[in-house]
Protein backbone atom coordinates (compact mmCIF):
# COMPACT_ATOMS: atom_id res chain seq x y z
CA UNK A 1 0.00 0.00 0.00
CA UNK A 2 1.34 3.50 -0.98
CA UNK A 3 1.48 6.51 1.23
CA UNK A 4 -0.97 8.25 -0.85
CA UNK A 5 -3.37 4.68 -0.44
CA UNK A 6 -2.81 4.39 3.08
CA UNK A 7 -3.69 8.65 3.73
CA UNK A 8 -6.85 8.07 1.78
CA UNK A 9 -7.55 4.93 3.69
CA UNK A 10 -6.96 6.64 7.13
CA UNK A 11 -9.22 9.37 6.14
CA UNK A 12 -11.96 6.66 6.11
CA UNK A 13 -11.51 5.12 8.80
CA UNK A 14 -12.37 5.98 12.42
CA UNK A 15 -10.13 5.76 15.67
CA UNK A 16 -10.37 3.76 18.26
CA UNK A 17 -7.67 2.78 20.81
CA UNK A 18 -5.95 0.02 20.56
CA UNK A 19 -2.34 -1.69 21.42
CA UNK A 20 0.17 -1.04 18.53
CA UNK A 21 1.58 -4.53 19.25
CA UNK A 22 -1.90 -5.85 19.20
CA UNK A 23 -2.81 -4.63 15.71
CA UNK A 24 0.44 -6.14 14.69
CA UNK A 25 -0.10 -9.31 16.24
CA UNK A 26 -3.45 -9.47 13.69
CA UNK A 27 -1.78 -7.73 10.81
CA UNK A 28 0.92 -10.64 11.25
CA UNK A 29 -2.02 -13.21 11.46
CA UNK A 30 -3.62 -11.91 8.15
CA UNK A 31 -0.65 -11.81 5.90
CA UNK A 32 -0.17 -15.15 7.11
CA UNK A 33 -3.36 -16.20 6.09
CA UNK A 34 -3.01 -14.86 2.72
CA UNK A 35 0.02 -16.02 1.78
CA UNK A 36 -1.49 -19.75 2.36
CA UNK A 37 -4.97 -18.79 0.85
CA UNK A 38 -2.94 -17.28 -1.74
CA UNK A 39 -1.31 -20.44 -2.59
CA UNK A 40 -4.20 -22.99 -2.63
CA UNK A 41 -6.06 -20.10 -5.11
CA UNK A 42 -3.44 -20.68 -7.70
CA UNK A 43 -2.29 -24.48 -6.91
CA UNK A 44 -5.95 -25.37 -7.32
CA UNK A 45 -7.66 -22.79 -9.53
CA UNK A 46 -9.83 -21.65 -6.59
CA UNK A 47 -12.01 -18.18 -7.49
CA UNK A 48 -13.47 -17.92 -4.19
CA UNK A 49 -9.93 -18.30 -2.22
CA UNK A 50 -8.64 -15.65 -4.59
CA UNK A 51 -11.43 -13.79 -3.70
CA UNK A 52 -10.95 -14.29 0.25
CA UNK A 53 -7.34 -12.78 -0.12
CA UNK A 54 -8.60 -9.63 -1.93
CA UNK A 55 -10.85 -9.13 0.46
CA UNK A 56 -8.73 -9.80 3.59
CA UNK A 57 -6.12 -7.28 1.66
CA UNK A 58 -8.44 -4.32 2.53
CA UNK A 59 -8.68 -5.46 5.73
CA UNK A 60 -4.88 -5.45 6.60
CA UNK A 61 -5.00 -1.65 4.88
CA UNK A 62 -7.31 -0.99 7.71
CA UNK A 63 -5.70 -2.06 9.94
CA UNK A 64 -2.07 -0.21 9.07
CA UNK A 65 -4.21 2.93 8.91
CA UNK A 66 -5.28 2.17 12.73
CA UNK A 67 -1.07 1.29 13.54
CA UNK A 68 -0.33 4.36 12.11
CA UNK A 69 -3.02 6.34 14.41
CA UNK A 70 -2.60 4.59 17.49
CA UNK A 71 1.48 4.90 17.20
CA UNK A 72 1.18 8.71 15.99
CA UNK A 73 -0.57 9.44 19.39
CA UNK A 74 1.45 7.14 21.27
CA UNK A 75 4.43 9.06 20.79
CA UNK A 76 5.37 11.51 23.25
CA UNK A 77 9.36 12.07 22.90
CA UNK A 78 12.04 10.86 21.15
CA UNK A 79 12.47 7.64 23.15
CA UNK A 80 8.71 7.11 22.42
CA UNK A 81 9.59 7.36 18.78
CA UNK A 82 12.23 4.93 18.66
CA UNK A 83 10.75 2.26 20.52
CA UNK A 84 7.79 3.15 18.02
CA UNK A 85 9.91 2.75 14.66
CA UNK A 86 10.92 -1.05 14.77
CA UNK A 87 7.17 -1.63 15.04
CA UNK A 88 5.95 0.77 11.96
CA UNK A 89 8.82 -0.82 9.75
CA UNK A 90 7.98 -4.40 11.04
CA UNK A 91 4.23 -3.68 9.90
CA UNK A 92 5.16 -2.34 6.82
CA UNK A 93 7.38 -4.95 5.74
CA UNK A 94 4.08 -7.77 6.90
CA UNK A 95 1.48 -5.10 4.59
CA UNK A 96 3.80 -5.57 1.66
CA UNK A 97 3.67 -9.34 1.47
CA UNK A 98 -0.01 -9.11 1.99
CA UNK A 99 0.24 -7.03 -1.42
CA UNK A 100 2.13 -9.60 -2.81
CA UNK A 101 -0.13 -12.24 -1.95
CA UNK A 102 -2.97 -10.77 -2.90
CA UNK A 103 -1.19 -9.88 -6.50
CA UNK A 104 -1.04 -13.62 -6.86
CA UNK A 105 -4.62 -14.15 -6.23
CA UNK A 106 -5.76 -11.54 -9.06
CA UNK A 107 -3.73 -14.05 -11.38
CA UNK A 108 -6.67 -16.58 -10.26
CA UNK A 109 -9.18 -13.82 -10.57
CA UNK A 110 -8.27 -12.25 -14.06
CA UNK A 111 -7.77 -15.94 -14.90
CA UNK A 112 -3.95 -15.19 -16.17
CA UNK A 113 -2.94 -18.51 -15.92
CA UNK A 114 0.27 -20.26 -14.26
CA UNK A 115 2.96 -22.42 -15.62
CA UNK A 116 2.70 -25.48 -15.26
CA UNK A 117 5.85 -26.09 -13.94
CA UNK A 118 5.00 -23.77 -10.74
CA UNK A 119 1.44 -25.55 -9.99
CA UNK A 120 3.83 -29.38 -10.15
CA UNK A 121 6.03 -27.35 -7.79
CA UNK A 122 3.47 -26.31 -5.43
CA UNK A 123 1.43 -29.56 -5.84
CA UNK A 124 3.45 -31.44 -3.24
CA UNK A 125 2.04 -29.57 -0.37
CA UNK A 126 0.06 -31.89 1.89
CA UNK A 127 -2.70 -30.07 2.94
CA UNK A 128 -4.82 -27.52 1.10
CA UNK A 129 -7.38 -24.95 2.18
CA UNK A 130 -11.14 -24.32 1.19
CA UNK A 131 -13.39 -21.64 1.60
CA UNK A 132 -17.04 -22.64 2.04
CA UNK A 133 -20.71 -21.27 3.31
CA UNK A 134 -22.86 -22.67 6.08
CA UNK A 135 -26.45 -23.20 4.50
CA UNK A 136 -29.14 -23.91 6.16
CA UNK A 137 -29.52 -27.35 5.70
CA UNK A 138 -26.28 -27.85 7.11
CA UNK A 139 -25.67 -30.05 10.58
CA UNK A 140 -22.89 -27.35 11.33
CA UNK A 141 -25.14 -24.68 11.99
CA UNK A 142 -25.85 -23.81 15.52
CA UNK A 143 -23.13 -26.13 16.69
CA UNK A 144 -20.25 -25.18 18.26
CA UNK A 145 -16.59 -26.17 17.10
CA UNK A 146 -15.69 -28.09 20.45
CA UNK A 147 -18.60 -30.32 19.99
CA UNK A 148 -18.24 -30.72 16.06
CA UNK A 149 -14.41 -32.02 16.68
CA UNK A 150 -13.67 -31.35 13.22
CA UNK A 151 -9.84 -31.40 13.57
CA UNK A 152 -10.42 -35.06 14.82
CA UNK A 153 -12.86 -36.37 12.57
CA UNK A 154 -11.87 -35.49 9.55
CA UNK A 155 -8.27 -33.20 9.86
CA UNK A 156 -9.28 -29.76 9.39
CA UNK A 157 -8.63 -26.28 10.97
CA UNK A 158 -10.68 -23.53 10.95
CA UNK A 159 -8.40 -20.83 9.99
CA UNK A 160 -10.60 -18.07 9.89
CA UNK A 161 -14.37 -17.37 9.70
CA UNK A 162 -16.34 -14.21 8.20
CA UNK A 163 -19.66 -12.89 9.62
CA UNK A 164 -21.78 -10.38 8.79
CA UNK A 165 -18.22 -8.76 6.79
CA UNK A 166 -16.67 -9.15 10.10
CA UNK A 167 -13.23 -11.59 10.34
CA UNK A 168 -12.87 -13.84 13.26
CA UNK A 169 -9.21 -15.08 13.56
CA UNK A 170 -9.33 -15.77 17.03
CA UNK A 171 -11.69 -18.94 17.12
CA UNK A 172 -11.93 -21.10 20.21
CA UNK A 173 -14.28 -24.32 20.59
CA UNK A 174 -16.79 -21.96 22.28
CA UNK A 175 -17.58 -20.74 18.83
CA UNK A 176 -20.83 -21.53 17.56
CA UNK A 177 -21.26 -21.77 13.88
CA UNK A 178 -24.23 -20.17 12.20
CA UNK A 179 -25.76 -19.98 9.01
CA UNK A 180 -24.01 -17.96 6.29
CA UNK A 181 -21.02 -18.28 7.93
CA UNK A 182 -17.85 -18.28 5.38
CA UNK A 183 -15.53 -20.78 6.68
CA UNK A 184 -11.91 -20.81 5.91
CA UNK A 185 -10.20 -24.52 7.33
CA UNK A 186 -6.92 -26.25 5.95
CA UNK A 187 -6.64 -30.14 5.73
CA UNK A 188 -6.14 -32.55 3.86
CA UNK A 189 -7.87 -33.15 0.27
CA UNK A 190 -10.13 -35.52 1.59
CA UNK A 191 -11.33 -33.44 4.70
CA UNK A 192 -11.98 -30.41 3.09
CA UNK A 193 -14.29 -31.99 0.60
CA UNK A 194 -15.66 -33.57 3.35
CA UNK A 195 -16.22 -29.94 5.51
CA UNK A 196 -17.43 -28.61 2.29
CA UNK A 197 -20.14 -31.09 1.69
CA UNK A 198 -20.89 -31.08 5.61
CA UNK A 199 -21.74 -26.93 5.21
CA UNK A 200 -23.34 -27.13 2.08
CA UNK A 201 -26.17 -29.55 3.64
CA UNK A 202 -25.06 -32.21 1.64
CA UNK A 203 -23.17 -34.53 4.08
CA UNK A 204 -25.51 -35.13 7.33
CA UNK A 205 -23.14 -36.99 9.55
CA UNK A 206 -19.33 -35.99 10.73
CA UNK A 207 -17.38 -39.03 9.51
CA UNK A 208 -15.59 -40.60 11.85
CA UNK A 209 -11.61 -41.51 11.51
CA UNK A 210 -10.58 -44.79 10.08
CA UNK A 211 -9.05 -46.67 12.82
CA UNK A 212 -6.58 -48.98 11.36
Amino acid sequence: MSFDQLNKESLQIKYHPAPVRKILTEIKDLSELMVDLAYSAVLFDDLDLAEEVVDLEDEVDRLMSLLIMNAALAIRDKEDAEAIYPIIKTASAIDRISNEAARIARVVIRKIGVDPLISEALSYADERLVRTSISSDSILQQKKLGELGLETNIGVIIRAIRRNGELYLDIDDDFMLGVNDVIVAKGTDTGIVELDMLARGGLKRIPKPKVI
